[in-house]
């Protein structure tokens, strides 16, 4: 038999032996986070469950205390995960990704793809652990919520591009959505509190993909890169773009940018004190009195903040209702936005929680960013840190 038989053997065997969801093709690329042997690489944090290397697998099992975590030492930014997993004692678990450990008490949050034995059954689905709670249930998946076995193995894959989530179990789609507050962090396994539960991985390997950076888009001190259409005025005060417009004036005022964006994450830090505002993306000049058509995100010190309204277009396509405006907005202080736009699909957030989205919608898809004084109104706006989120150098570039 010669040497290259004998290889081939091997990967034959490999890909037998895990239930034939691997190819070669598949694996490129990937390396094991887990040796087989060892815990090397991964350290314990929050509560009393243990951990041990158990003919291959990794075996976590409920103890005393909180949720505990088994947590790689290494940060991952944009990566795809993949691993296998076995319920040997039916408990609440999850796989942790781009998450963190609080620096008071060492409790981990951040991104957690659910494994769900109970009749809810939204395995694959991803909650903000300790955070913001469920940010992708399966409430309506049918075929998302079949996909786990609850008593055999399970091929989970997690990819984590730029804003862009998607997990599979067993090769079945479960969550995709877009989210932008943490673009790196620990990859860990979760053992969750209670009176039972024994779960064990195995064939835990990824391929890292680099990262996304934040890139300011504003310098801090000119407008360069940026251009003034009126009316309206602006200017830079105490480290902030600061536009004013007097009810007298009609038009709208608007700060764009000279380039044009397509998929992007744009962030900012606003303070509205007085008048409609709003951050415009996948817009085009006009040249009328409105200035701009297009996407804009509402900014207004009173209501609708964090809604999408389209200039020449459909106006409200999500306006959020006042009730839901008191939960993310912050009235006399300086808020964060974010908009994600990748393809057709849209997130805004305002200070963390999802204010809008569009799912495979019809409108533009390219345009500039641009920063919006409404016409016909006082108008004053504070603008700082105008970022966007732009990938990084990927390994071995």
């Amino acid at each position: 038999m010669t040497r290259r038989m004998v290889w081939m053997g091997l990967i034959g065997a490999v890909i037998l032996s895990t239930g034939g969801l691997l190819s070669a093709a598949d694996e490129a690329g990937f390396v094991p986070l887990f040796d087989g042997e060892s815990l090397k690489g991964w350290h314990k944090a929050g509560g009393g469950a243990t951990y041990r290397v158990e003919e291959g697998c990794i075996v976590g099992e409920v103890g005393p205390g909180d949720n505990t975590f088994l947590c790689t030492d290494k940060v991952y930014g944009d990566f795809i995960l993949k691993l296998e997993l076995k319920l040997d004692v039916p408990g609440n678990s999850g796989i942790q990704f781009r998450s963190h450990k609080r620096e008071r008490d060492g409790r981990v949050y951040g991104y957690q793809c659910e494994i769900d034995p109970s009749p809810r059954a939204w395995s694959g689905g991803v909650y903000d652990e300790a955070r913001r709670g469920w940010l992708y249930p399966l409430t309506s998946d049918e075929a998302a919520q079949r996909a786990f076995r609850v008593d055999g193995w399970n091929e989970y894959v997690i990819e984590a591009i730029g804003p862009r989530i998607r997990t599979w179990v067993n090769g079945v789609p479960c969550a995709d959505f877009l989210d932008a507050m943490d673009i790196e962090g620990l990859i860990a396994l979760q053992v969750h509190s209670g009176k039972e539960g024994r779960i064990r991985w195995r064939n835990i390997r990824i391929r890292d993909l680099g990262k996304h950076i934040w890139t300011p888009i504003w310098d801090g001190e000119t407008l360069d890169g940026w251009h003034i259409l009126p009316g309206g005025t602006w200017a830079i005060e105490e480290g902030a773009i600061v536009g004013r417009s007097p009810a007298s004036e009609p038009r709208h005022g608007l700060l764009v940018t000279d380039r044009e964006f397509d998929d992007f994450v744009v962030r900012v830090e606003y303070l509205a004190s007085r008048g409609n505002s709003g951050l415009y993306f996948r817009a085009e000049e006009s040249g009328d009195e409105v200035g701009i058509h297009g996407f804009q995100a509402e900014i207004d010190p009173e209501r609708d903040a964090g809604g999408l309204y389209e200039t020449a277009g459909r106006a409200w396509v999500v306006q959020p209702s006042p009730e839901d405006v008191q939960k993310w907005y912050k009235p006399g202080v300086w808020n964060e936005m974010v908009v994600c736009a990748q393809g057709r699909d849209v997130a805004v957030f305002v200070n963390g929680h999802k204010s809008a989205e569009l799912k495979d919608d019809p409108g533009r898809t390219r345009g500039k960013i641009a920063l919006q004084l409404h016409g016909g109104m006082e108008m004053d706006v504070r603008f700082r840190r105008v970022e966007v989120l732009l990938p990084g150098p990927r390994p071995g570039a």
